[in-house]
């Protein structure tokens, strides 16, 4: 079900709206205030980031600590491959990420906005840049933007904060949290850029104009659809539409679908028969056991090799390692190294069993939640690609019949 929220006003090819129209269109943005924290809450918004917490809770816990010397750091970092909905906003509405921002700063009190973006993503990065010369002269003394760079980990808001604080993109021990403990010591709000932009909707027209849309008035969603549809891209649809209709609306499957990877290199692989129904909305995701992470919905085509793809995303996740701890460092690494050589047809007889061992035993021992994230991926991978698996185990490289 298509929706226009953030989307809606000037088409997306026409680049980035201007300030001046963007305040025409939307007047201006409500001042924060500790009452905009409970309309978020009664809002029901969650992040849009990839863990889907409240974001009230969030600003909450960093207002309560904040006396006044907060910092906002508003996360477009997106290092996720099949990701693109962020620069896309930040490109094409970058005024409402930065209402959304300052509308945060005065609420919790922050006296530092930091806009800390991908360094690959220029044209978002130009769009924020120009954006922010135009506004006002009192938030833009206390805003600046940060190049993060290109790395997997790099969007982790203890990374974040690590790369802010000293120059390195590595997650750090938690806790302390960043609403704790965060840049230069001082309680940090770490908000990924859709949920700021959510903020300066759901913070100009209220909480119920929010729930107005979508499944149990959870509102809209941005997704990035890739692989086998007819007009892959970024879409704006309303929480609760179904992967087929998101399909449907980016021009239906340009091929028979085999599966579809739902939420990234950190979500979960589903057989294309039972992932067509299955609802675009937090709650109902977490009730089977999934999520929607940073919105990527990916189709896999019937002619693509699944175990091929799972083996190419694990060596990707291996060499993302923020090297930090043996579960990640050597155990990504010998489970990438697997999964290559089962894909390859070169592997022993018992090498499957050995792999879904090895899954199990590297989870929940990480320093950070990134080998949590890969053995979850591939243990999906195992039982949506199995007879795959098996057959590539016994006959190597061939298309199963």
């Amino acid at each position: 079900m298509r929706a226009a929220r953030l989307f809606s006003g000037p088409e997306l090819g026409a680049g980035a709206e201007s300030f001046r129209d963007h305040r025409r269109r939307l007047g201006p943005a409500p001042a924060g205030s500790r009452n905009l924290i409970a309309t978020l809450e009664t809002s029901g918004l969650r992040g849009r980031g990839g863990g889907a917490f409240p974001v009230a809770t969030k600003w909450r816990a960093v207002a309560k600590r904040s006396r006044g010397t907060a910092v906002v750091l508003a996360n477009g970092a997106e290092g996720e491959p099949l990701s693109w909905k962020d620069r896309v906003l930040m490109a094409v509405r970058p005024h409402l990420v930065l209402d959304g921002a300052f509308m945060a700063a005065s609420t919790v009190g922050a006296t530092q906005v930091l806009l800390y973006l991908g360094e690959e993503h220029r044209a978002a990065a130009a769009a924020m840049s120009r954006a922010l010369a135009e506004r006002p002269e009192p938030e833009r003394n206390i805003a600046r933007l940060v190049a993060s760079p290109n790395r997997y980990v790099a969007g982790e808001e203890s990374a974040a904060v690590h790369f802010v604080n000293a120059g390195v993109a590595t997650p750090t021990t938690v806790p302390p949290r960043p609403y704790e403990r965060g840049v230069d010591g001082r309680a940090t709000l770490v908000q990924n850029v859709e949920s700021l932009a959510q903020v300066a909707l759901a913070g100009r027209f209220g909480d119920e104009w929010y729930r107005s849309t979508g499944i149990d008035g959870q509102g809209t969603v941005l997704l990035s659809l890739s692989g086998a549809v007819a007009a892959p891209g970024v879409m704006e649809v309303e929480a609760g539409t179904t992967v087929g209709e998101a399909v449907a609306e980016a021009g239906g499957s340009s091929e028979p679908p085999r599966a579809v990877l739902l939420g990234g290199y950190f979500g979960t692989w589903i057989d294309a028969s039972q992932a067509w129904a299955m609802p675009l909305e937090t709650s109902r995701l977490k009730a089977l056991g999934l999520s929607l992470g940073t919105g990527v919905v990916s189709i896999l085509p019937d002619r693509a090799c699944g175990v091929c793809e799972t083996a190419r995303m694990m060596q990707y996740l291996a060499g993302e390692s923020a090297a930090q701890c043996g579960p990640c460092f050597f155990g990504l690494r010998a489970l990438a190294d697997a999964c290559t050589g089962i894909a390859e047809g070169r592997s022993g007889p018992a090498e499957l069993q050995r792999l879904q061992r090895w899954s199990s035993q590297v989870r929940g021992r990480g320093a950070c939640r990134h080998p949590d994230g890969a053995v979850g991926f591939l243990q999906s991978a195992l039982q949506v690609f199995w007879h795959e698996f098996q057959h590539h185990r016994a006959h190597g490289i061939q298309r199963v019949a």
